[in-house]
């Protein structure tokens, strides 16, 4: 295997973010039930300084759970509920006209919308029209609010956790590709276990009012952020992500014959980031100093579930785009 880079990480700051991630964990377990990986992936997202999209049917808590990330950081949260009659102001902020009471002069003032969080809660984003959909993206991307020509920063760090309900498409507008791209992770919540259902029953029901205590602050986390960035990767690691998306490119060199029948279009780069920024957490959480082959493998799916497009052939036969990803990390490594 290949030498990985020098680094200035040390033991030490790995033990700190790995006990911070334990008490995250534990602070999250008195409100959530299971959703173990669910949990995982959110907070790799977090500090890799991604955003994350989050599907599943109602009733499943999401949230419930991002509501409770929130609790546990130490950071300004703000809950947005996508409408079809939301305006991208009603986002971003707007400007109003105000009165000096002393010298009755009036002027305009820029007042700040919910988009100035640490921790925003989009609410079944798909639920608004396109136009507000991208002024929420823009701030995603950029990481800063234009209005009436003057530049907001947004304060970092800042976390979009967005939600969608995939079983009810009536009167919702779909986020395209592009604005898809903008989402570090594609995260699917499935049905409870049967022990996990009655124990959530059984808490929901009663008087107990569980919360979850404030147990990382702001600078922790930009700190795990940066450790992220600095843990070193190896040379066969990269070379593994970057051939794994070029894989899921139709009709290029590499490509399996498979995806040249059932996808559209495949991911672009900002995959292949995203795969080793979160192998990267996923070693550090696991306390290990470099990420594996198999850190990447396990990144995969809600890494590039929502960049590719499968096309006619592969909807006509029931093939889903977790199906073609995972027939893809069962090919043999170029």
């Amino acid at each position: 295997m290949a030498q990985a880079e020098q680094t200035t990480t040390s033991p030490t700051e790995l033990a700190a973010l790995q006990t911070g991630y334990r008490r995250l964990r534990e602070e999250i377990g008195k409100v959530i039930v299971g959703q173990q990986d669910i949990i995982e992936l959110v907070f790799v997202g977090l500090i890799c300084r991604g955003h994350a999209l989050l599907v599943g049917v109602p009733g499943l808590a999401k949230t419930l759970l991002i509501r409770t990330l929130a609790d546990a950081l130490h950071l300004r949260f703000n809950r947005i509920q996508f409408t079809p009659d939301l305006m991208p102001g009603d986002i971003t902020g707007t400007e109003i006209i105000e009165e000096d009471a002393s010298t009755g002069r009036r002027r305009f003032k820029f007042v700040r919308g919910p988009i100035f969080a640490n921790v925003i809660l989009a609410d079944e984003i798909n639920r608004t029209p396109p136009k507000t959909q991208a002024a929420l993206l823009e701030a995603m991307q950029e990481h800063h609010v234009t209005a009436a020509g003057n530049t907001f920063v947004l304060e970092e760090p800042f976390f979009v956790l967005a939600t969608q309900n995939p079983i009810e498409q009536e009167g919702t507008y779909p986020l395209p590709e592009a604005q898809l791209d903008r989402f570090m992770l594609n995260l699917w919540l499935d049905y409870p276990s049967f022990d996990d259902e009655v124990r959530i029953v059984r808490n929901t029901t009663s008087a107990r009012d569980a919360r979850a205590e404030a147990v990382i602050t702001r600078e922790d986390l930009m700190r795990y952020q940066q450790f992220v960035r600095e843990a070193p990767v190896a040379d066969n690691v990269i070379e593994y992500a970057v051939s794994l998306v070029g894989k899921t490119r139709p009709g290029r060199e590499g490509a399996p014959e498979f995806v040249t029948n059932y996808l559209s279009y495949g991911a672009g780069p900002r995959a292949s980031q995203y795969l080793i920024l979160g192998a990267k957490a996923l070693a550090l959480l696991d306390g290990r100093l470099t990420p594996l082959i198999a850190d990447v493998n396990r990144m995969a799916v809600p890494v590039l579930r929502h960049r590719i497009v499968p096309n006619f052939n592969a909807e006509a036969e029931g093939i889903s785009t977790v199906d073609l990803i995972e027939r893809l990390l069962s090919e043999p490594a170029r």
